[in-house]
């Protein structure tokens, strides 16, 4: 793990959001001073400060780094999308007990 002179001495460079995403498929972002479109709904860039598989790892890191951004945001790039659930079987189980026979 880097020293925090060693961190400081290499701050990240700002990357528009279109390069992050390109570079850093289904993983959690750590932005810092992220710059964001004028209804504040998305981001457009920032400085990757560090990324992972796992959120928690993201917890654990210099702090006195992060101290050097006003703003940070953390952000997941989901890639591959969520697998479907299959409801159609409960869909059935749940008509099949409500169904009188008269």
């Amino acid at each position: 793990m880097k020293s925090i002179e060693e961190s400081v001495a290499t701050l990240p460079e700002r990357r528009s959001i279109d390069d992050i995403k390109k570079s850093y498929p289904d993983e959690w972002i750590l932005l810092g001073n992220p710059e964001m479109d004028e209804y504040e709904q998305y981001f457009l860039s920032g400085e990757v400060l560090y990324h992972s598989r796992d959120k928690r790892e993201l917890a654990y890191r210099d702090k006195p780094l992060l101290k050097k951004y006003d703003d940070i945001a953390l952000l997941f790039n989901r890639v591959t999308p969520r697998p479907k659930r299959a409801v159609i079987g409960s869909i059935y189980s749940t008509l099949k007990n409500n169904v009188q026979v008269c």
